[in-house]
């Protein structure tokens, strides 16, 4: 799918206004463990993830995948990486972390961050500035 970075920074646009007015929420579900284990191992709030969610720029998009959820399949998720220094929860040090967040920003401007965690694998960014 071929995407412009104007077209990148519309959506960031419009997915930051959603996460400013707290029209959104990080899914941390039982399916979601990966989510769930980066608040476990870095010392990370709500507010420290919400700031790293507005810093987002097009440089760190990475590529635009279709829901595989049956019912959702015209929904598109966004894919973005970023690089960020936290505080290991049971350690002394602050280490780089990089993460893979992938949204969804759905009709109604609420925004699903369905992926919230550190990349399993280096992220391949679109726009190579």
């Amino acid at each position: 799918m071929r995407v412009t970075k104007q077209e990148i920074q519309r959506y960031l646009c419009e997915l930051k206004s959603a996460v400013e007015k707290n029209r959104y929420r990080i899914d941390r579900n039982a399916k979601r463990q990966d989510n769930i284990q980066l608040f476990l191992d870095y010392v990370i709030d709500e507010a420290r993830a919400k700031d790293i969610i507005l810093s987002l720029v097009p440089s760190d998009f990475s590529e635009i995948l279709h829901n595989q959820h049956k019912g959702y399949e015209q929904e598109r998720l966004y894919v973005f990486g970023k690089d960020v220094r936290l505080l290991e929860r049971y350690g002394s040090e602050e280490k780089w972390i990089s993460l893979y967040i992938k949204c969804n920003k759905l009709e109604n401007s609420f925004v699903i961050v369905v992926s919230f965690h550190r990349q399993r694998r280096p992220l391949i960014y679109y726009f190579n500035d």
